[in-house]
């Protein structure tokens, strides 16, 4: 009972937090973003300064005008030491990317809980023989099963799961991709999607078609541009190299994306910018990658 009681505490005192401050930044020029919501930021897109100096970062992803983040780690933190370096720059963390041991999912949870967020969302879940090629149809089915479970076990939590795709998910099995056995397999409330719109373009694929499709079943994207593909060298094994480039600097025009997300229901977005950044550095890119969104509306 006093875990209980322990863990309604911090889901209430975590959305109270998150409620005040969205209040704060509503006050802020709230209607002059994509669909009048504040703009997020993925911390893996600053995690060298991250791992310098993780308070002053936080501080400066603020200043910069960015109001939520999603997590993505907490170096050598805890999740409560954590949340108190977000609640002093002012930001709320709505999504964390947290690791997921399916035989030992409290403790992740309780991190979720601390942080004040909603959704627990699966940076990526590779496992086994598919992790470093394509999915397979049969990988995918293995894995929806793998999402409903713990997809079932975050609502007894009083969370929310969520998985994140990357490129692997859209290999082309005689017209059938794995991403596709998802959608149709995982339960439609025990799981949602996060859409990294990088990584489904650079796959040959287009998030509006699958906004319309699946209405109500991505609550969130990354918001990622990257250069055009580059043709790799035969002894790296051909294929093609992403790059990533700060918003409206890349190939991606994300207008029309945003239109149809907003539609089908989104909620939260994050900006995430791949490597290299060798045109600026990450805090740089950041500042530029809100510019982007910020004029957008």
């Amino acid at each position: 009972m006093i875990a209980e009681s322990r863990r309604r505490f911090l889901i209430q005192s975590g959305r109270f937090g998150a409620a005040a401050l969205a209040a704060n930044w509503i006050s802020r020029d709230a209607f002059a973003n994509p669909m009048g919501r504040p703009v997020g930021i993925q911390l893996y897109t600053v995690n060298i300064p991250m791992q310098e100096d993780a308070a002053g970062t936080l501080k400066q992803l603020r200043d910069i005008g960015f109001a939520e983040v999603e997590s993505a780690g907490f170096g050598k933190r805890s999740a409560k030491q954590f949340r108190g370096l977000l609640d002093d720059a002012g930001l709320v963390c709505p999504s964390a990317h947290l690791q997921f041991d399916v035989d030992n999912l409290g403790g992740t949870f309780e991190d979720a809980h601390v942080l004040g967020a909603t959704y627990a969302t699966s940076g990526s879940l590779v496992r086994g023989e598919w992790s470093k090629r394509s999915m397979s149809l049969d990988d995918a089915k293995r894995t929806a099963e793998l999402t409903n479970r713990i997809g079932a076990a975050a609502k007894r939590a009083g969370l929310q799961y969520v998985y994140h795709n990357h490129d692997f998910e859209f290999a082309d099995h005689g017209g059938a991709v794995g991403y596709d056995v998802l959608l149709r397999e995982c339960d439609t409330e025990l799981v949602k999607f996060e859409i990294d719109c990088g990584w489904m373009i650079f796959a040959g694929r287009n998030p509006i078609d699958y906004f319309k499709k699946y209405p109500n079943r991505f609550p969130m994207i990354h918001v990622k541009d990257f250069l055009p593909a580059q043709a790799k060298g035969a002894d790296a094994g051909g294929g093609a190299s992403m790059r990533g480039a700060e918003l409206g600097r890349g190939v991606v025009d994300y207008k029309p994306i945003f239109a149809a997300a907003e539609k089908a229901g989104l909620k939260h977005y994050f900006v995430e910018q791949e490597g290299p950044f060798s045109r600026m550095n990450q805090l740089q890119a950041a500042r530029v990658d809100y510019d982007y969104l910020h004029a957008m509306s």
